[in-house]
């Protein structure tokens, strides 16, 4: 896919457009949360094997996140390239997610394996209403049928 497919213009319906400010609100929110109020919770989901100190990380992915939400909102024309860039982010982050199950850490009120072990397909939700509300879902597939 070139430069041109991802900034194309994208029609997206009524409720793609309410879905991706609404997921660019929410990561806006949760990187703010980040940097303040939540950060030890956030600690929790950096895996023990991962190699930079766990408040560098929650920082770090807090600005990502505040980045990436603000782009979701106020940049339409490249929704197709932040919503790939947005879906990525949540493939990249979910080994946190697994890691706070297979370590045991408590956060966020997923004090239980089970719990932890629940919040994991969630994940797909996010890519998908990323991939679905920008309308890159479909700009990628009409990429690739092109070729």
């Amino acid at each position: 896919m070139d430069l041109a497919e991802l900034t194309k213009q994208t029609p997206t319906s009524i409720p793609q457009t309410l879905g991706r400010v609404a997921l660019g609100l929410a990561l806006a929110g949760a990187g703010i949360t980040h940097l303040t109020v939540a950060r030890e919770e956030f600690q929790a989901q950096v895996p023990s094997w991962f190699p930079v100190d766990e408040d560098v990380t929650v920082l770090a992915s807090g600005v990502v996140e505040i980045v990436i939400g603000g782009a979701l909102v106020a940049l339409p024309r490249w929704k197709v390239a932040v919503g790939l860039v947005a879906a990525a982010f949540f493939v990249v982050i979910f080994p946190g997610n697994v890691a706070q199950w297979l370590e045991h850490k408590d956060g966020f009120g997923l004090d239980t394996d089970a719990k932890r072990l629940a919040r994991l397909p969630f994940q797909a939700v996010l890519v998908a209403l990323a991939l679905w509300s920008t309308g890159a879902w479909s700009a990628t597939r009409r990429a690739l049928h092109r070729d």
